[in-house]
């Protein structure tokens, strides 16, 4: 049964996004009061169950809330919005990259049970269409002539990379089906790239701070890396890129332009034309990892690099880990001039990538679920983005700040510098509360007094309760 949308969801949702707007611009502060369900209704020429929609839509982003018998007021605005956390700058020096102690700890905790896990950047259970995915998978095996049995063509499903090329529209990209390959998840994706372009004991830039799975890969193959200081607003610092550029012989960049994890930043559409552009003039390879460019809260997808490269240097990573479902393992990678390489790569470690989840993915994709899945899931991470951030708001000492997302699963908050993330991990984890602390993000540890946490899980009580007491273990430490 397909799902439908109708003339009154069409209109609550513009109503909603109208006094959204109004709220963000300050126009309607805290505490004003909204107009009743009948004059909205009245003003708007919508009915008030549409009236009504639309005032549930921002108290479910926390935004207004309704008072008994006094009617809806202002709960929140732009102005008891944190400040948001400041780049560290780093020296021009490659380093090897490694995992330490601190690492495996935090590791190990994300996994244990009973624990509310604001350190996992991974969507929740809740927001996983699972019946949808098991029924795309049995129609799968059902339409395969051998079940799904055989072995998957070397570059990957041909219906798979037929609608990965046809969403690369979404972001101006001008693929086709042959220029992409899969992979099983976009770590993999990322190996690939980077076996392709570097050898052991080359230099990479990368962005800090970053993913700590990324040190994972560049040890294991042998590389170092070059960090470069990324705004929590607006990605890497492309005048710091290029001034390493002149003195340190870098054989690739691996960047995260679009809701880079954990800071968040998005890489404005004229900086990465300017990225790509420097990196041309060198022929230094792009890897992007592109894993969170679907989860924008704003009206347009994101531009990547790969929207403005003109000469195959820029290799687009990507996979449906990150939206739709993490254990299926379905990625891939558009590696431009360099697809030959990771062919063979792929053929030389893994054969071929899984037959069942890549054609359940296909056809999830190709039936229009997909973008279906997307609509509602973007929608569910901007409100627990908003409702995320008002708690820390609420709850931390007033000098924490809070990074602005404008997509993705993570906020990067920064603490009075008094503060060890490490120290507070440990304590939170006493208290059943998992955290990423900041210094699993760098090569040197550098971000003592930064946490990231995820919005992943939709906000209720327990995480209203884990963050309350999050804050005041921060407080105890001062």
């Amino acid at each position: 049964m397909q799902d439908t949308f109708t003339k009154e969801d069409f209109l609550y949702t513009v109503v909603a996004e109208r006094l959204e707007n109004q709220i963000e611009n300050n126009i309607l502060k805290t505490g004003d009061k909204l107009l009743s369900l009948r004059a909205l209704s009245k003003e708007q020429g919508i009915s008030i169950s549409t009236a009504y929609k639309a005032y549930i839509e921002l108290e479910n982003k926390g935004l207004i809330e309704a008072r008994p018998k006094s009617g809806y007021f202002v709960r929140f605005s732009p102005s008891q919005y944190p400040k948001t956390p400041q780049a560290l700058k780093s020296d021009f020096v490659p380093v090897k990259a490694s995992v330490d102690d601190m690492l495996r700890v935090v590791y190990k905790s994300i996994n244990q049970e009973g624990i509310v896990k604001l350190s996992r950047a991974t969507p929740s259970g809740a927001l996983i269409p699972e019946a949808k995915l098991n029924k795309a998978m049995m129609e799968a095996i059902r339409r395969s002539p051998n079940s799904c049995t055989g072995y998957e063509e070397i570059q990957g499903n041909p219906i798979l990379r037929k609608q990965i090329a046809k969403h690369a529209f979404n972001w101006n990209g001008n693929i086709r089906e042959d220029d992409v390959v899969t992979t099983q998840g976009c770590m993999e994706a990322l190996i690939f790239c980077l076996q392709a372009v570097t050898e052991p004991g080359d230099t990479v830039a990368i962005e800090s701070p970053t993913y700590f799975g990324i040190f994972n890969v560049m040890k294991s193959l042998g590389l170092k890396v070059l960090e470069i200081p990324a705004e929590p607003e607006t990605g890497i610092n492309i005048a710091y890129l290029e001034k390493a550029l002149e003195t340190i012989p870098v054989k690739a960049c691996l960047f995260v332009p679009n809701f880079c994890n954990p800071a968040g930043g998005l890489m404005p559409d004229q900086r990465k034309k300017q990225l790509v552009e420097l990196l041309a003039k060198q022929q230094i390879p792009l890897i992007e990892d592109d894993i969170y460019g679907e989860m924008y809260f704003g009206k347009n997808r994101p531009k990547t690099c790969k929207s403005y490269d003109k000469e195959g240097l820029v290799m687009l990573c990507s996979s449906v880990s990150k939206t739709l479902a993490p254990g299926y393992r379905v990625g891939w990678c558009i590696p431009g001039k360099f697809i030959d390489k990771v062919i063979s790569l792929k053929l030389n470690h893994t054969v071929s990538s899984a037959t069942p989840t890549q054609a359940a993915i296909a056809l999830f994709f190709e039936t229009g679920r997909y973008d279906l899945h997307m609509r509602k899931l973007r929608k569910a991470l901007h409100t627990q983005c908003l409702r995320y951030t008002q708690a820390v708001s609420d709850y931390f000492p007033k000098d924490t700040k809070v990074s602005r997302p404008q997509g993705g699963y993570v906020l990067w908050i920064e603490m009075n510098p008094k503060i060890d993330a490490f120290v507070l991990f440990e304590k939170a984890i006493k208290e059943k509360v998992s955290i990423a602390p900041g210094q699993i993000f760098s090569t040197d540890g550098r971000f003592t007094h930064y946490i990231r946490i995820s919005f992943g899980a939709p906000y209720d009580e327990t995480i209203d309760k884990s963050l309350k007491k999050l804050g005041a273990l921060v407080a105890e430490m001062y």
